[in-house]
């Protein structure tokens, strides 16, 4: 099984191979569970990018590390290898749950300012569902460290 690794410790210009479970424009949120997608619930709002995992590496909370590839939409269950661009420093109930930020080019202003926005009213929407499921702890969006 994987070891948890710390994000910022790899070199620039690292790459990731990043599992698709969300497409770009989807608003259903999958979670990759015993090796197959599950569906987790039905957002308000569409995914401005991809969002997956890196199977092979595991983050501070036990599960793989949440990566979001910008740039087209990719089908969800495709692997797609690309940069490390940033990682998003995000909370949730008190846990460290930082995201890798990947695409093939360099992100656009519009871009980072995307990934930005949709995180600040993710982590809104996230404290309000771990204070309704009765999850202690803190859930923020602390920036990100682009690279």
């Amino acid at each position: 099984m994987p070891t948890p690794t710390p994000l910022e410790d790899r070199a620039a210009g690292a790459r990731a191979l990043v599992y698709v479970e969300v497409p770009r424009g989807s608003r259903v949120k999958r979670e990759l569970q015993g090796g197959r997608l599950v569906t987790e619930y039905i957002s308000p709002f569409a995914s401005p990018f991809n969002y997956g995992c890196v199977r092979a590496e595991l983050s501070t909370d036990g599960d793989p590390v949440d990566a979001l590839v910008l740039g087209p939409p990719r089908e969800a269950g495709t692997e797609v290898l690309v940069r490390i661009r940033g990682v998003v420093d995000f909370v949730d109930a008190g846990l460290a749950d930082p995201k890798l930020v990947c695409s093939g080019a360099p992100p656009s202003p519009a871009e980072r300012l995307t990934v930005e926005r949709f995180f600040r009213r993710y982590a809104l929407a996230r404290a309000l569902l771990n204070r309704w499921q009765g999850k202690p702890g803190v859930t923020v969006f602390n920036g990100v460290r682009w690279r």
